[in-house]
């Protein structure tokens, strides 16, 4: 009998049952007050009047009425070039023990964004409720006796000054709870390792002297990981190799696109837990087996704004113009389009994250990932989002048979006129004209503007096939320092020419 395994299983559904009597709405107010207060005496709240913020009627209304959007640009160069200097008490008192370098999918410098001490802690107490929210799942006690492997990037930080950097998944793995030791793995000597295809490698090596029950990260990097392990023991399924393995937290992009091609690997379902997980915090995880939407974290180190995702607020860049308005929680509606804004106890103010949300359920503060600002294609009024293209793209792994895990796309001018050219990762042998035609007839389906454009300026689709190899090597050639990347999904003419480019090469 799993004794620890109950123990531990009994801990976490007492945990489950206890219930909090605020609202996420309340809590989200309450952080903010936290956050204007913990901050006011820092340059950023002398400057922008936090005692003011904090004296008045309507402390949301007035917070974000005093203090402008910012993006990473604004923010840097404005505020956190002075804490990068070694300066403190700028935007968040004292100074940040690392900074977060964000492998991000758009720029061509990596970002620095400062973590301090109190969003480590934010990021495990949020942890400690996703693991609280397993209640739900109903999994066997045995299941809480097994390993976990979190696949990131290196814990082996690089020293800048007097602070230390990597990516986010590094410097959490690296401030892992001293009783979550044993459970973790590949383990810290593993982890430092820098290089990515000698981590893998090492990890394939040891996997048989592990009992997995649980695996965390990105899904495509999981998912070659785990090919690796396969191949190394000469094995036919993950399973194979992790009898045991239940659960796989996935992070950083959807994981819908991956679905199928997971399932050739296991010999058996797993549970498949979303997460969000930023380099600016920890923003939501699933908390229930019946939705894949994840609930926002409300009540740690983070205040929520929504900005409504329409064209007329969002600039080419992809930032946002200066007149568009933003929702608290006691405003957003369902099924909307919103661009995510956040405050944080690392010394972010009303800063713009990238991403689009919606809301599936506003009462529990439930939400879906549905693009990034900088991957909405607008070239000639098609207003097509990511989560648009990712439903299309699943229509056409139904009508074709075929797995489609990754893609890529832009818009492009051929002889005078736009097209929207996509590269599809599958292993398939498809007909380019076929697909293309279906895939711009599901796309006219679910997006009005998108029908409008290819009635007038938008002439036509254009599709290239390639291996998902391909992107995997994109990837793996524009990493950091034993980290992982994610592709962009659309990408400008200049940095699709690059691609192309790489196409050819191999």
């Amino acid at each position: 009998m799993a004794i620890l395994g109950s123990i531990i299983k009994g801990a976490i559904d007492l945990r489950g049952t206890l219930t909090s009597e605020t609202s996420p709405r309340e809590e989200q107010r309450d952080v903010l007050t936290k956050l204007l207060e913990t901050a006011k005496n820092t340059s950023f709240g002398k400057y922008y009047a936090f005692t003011k913020i904090l004296d008045s009627e309507e402390i949301q209304k007035s917070f974000s009425n005093a203090i402008p959007f910012h993006d990473y640009n604004k923010m840097k160069d404005e505020w956190w070039c002075r804490v990068i200097d070694g300066l403190e008490d700028i935007s968040w008192p004292g100074k940040p023990s690392y900074f977060a370098l964000s492998s991000g999918t758009t720029g061509k410098e990596s970002k620095r964004i400062p973590v301090t001490d109190a969003m480590i802690d934010a990021i495990k107490n949020a942890g400690v409720q996703q693991v609280g929210a397993l209640y739900n799942f109903d999994l066997e006690p045995d299941f809480f006796e097994k390993e976990i492997m979190m696949l990131g990037s290196s814990t082996d930080l690089e020293k800048r000054g007097e602070f230390l950097e990597g990516e986010i998944s590094g410097i959490t793995a690296s401030n892992i709870p001293f009783w979550f030791k044993g459970y973790y793995k590949p383990g810290e000597d593993i982890a430092k390792i820098a290089d990515w295809d000698e981590r893998v490698q090492t990890i394939a090596e040891r996997a048989k002297t592990w009992d997995i029950g649980a695996l965390s990260g990105i899904p495509s990097w999981m998912e070659l990981m785990m090919k690796k392990v396969i191949e190394y023991h000469n094995a036919e399924t993950i399973h194979d190799v992790w009898p045991n393995l239940q659960v796989y937290t996935s992070g950083g992009v959807a994981f819908k696109p991956y679905e199928k091609s997971f399932d050739l690997i296991l010999s058996k379902p797993i549970t498949v837990i979303d997460t969000y997980l930023a380099s600016e915090g920890f923003i939501a995880f699933q908390q229930r087996p019946e939705t894949t939407s994840m609930k926002l974290v409300t009540d740690g180190g983070i205040y929520f704004e929504f900005v409504p995702f329409k064209p007329e607020y969002i600039l080419e860049d992809g930032s946002l113009s200066n007149d568009a308005p933003s929702l608290t929680l006691d405003e957003v509606e369902l099924d909307q389009d919103y661009a995510l804004v956040i405050s944080t106890v690392a010394g972010a103010w009303r800063y713009l994250i990238g991403d689009t949300i919606a809301f599936t359920d506003i009462e529990r503060a439930e939400i879906i990932i549905t693009g990034r600002t900088k991957f909405f294609l607008n070239v000639v009024g098609s207003q097509l989002s990511v989560n648009k293209m990712d439903v299309a793209l699943r229509e056409m792994e139904e009508q074709f048979d075929i797995e489609i895990p990754e893609f890529t796309l832009a818009a492009v001018n051929i002889d005078g006129d736009f097209y929207h050219h996509w590269y599809l990762g599958t292993e398939a042998k498809i007909d380019p004209v076929k697909i293309s035609e279906a895939l711009d007839d599901a796309l006219k389906g679910a997006n009005k503007n998108y029908k409008v454009a290819r009635s007038k300026a938008l002439k036509g689709v254009k599709v290239t096939t390639v291996s998902p190899n391909v992107f995997y090597d994109w990837n793996a050639s524009n990493k950091k320092k034993g980290g992982q990347v994610k592709m962009a999904r659309v990408m400008d003419e200049e940095k699709f020419k690059e691609w192309e480019t790489f196409v050819k090469s191999v």
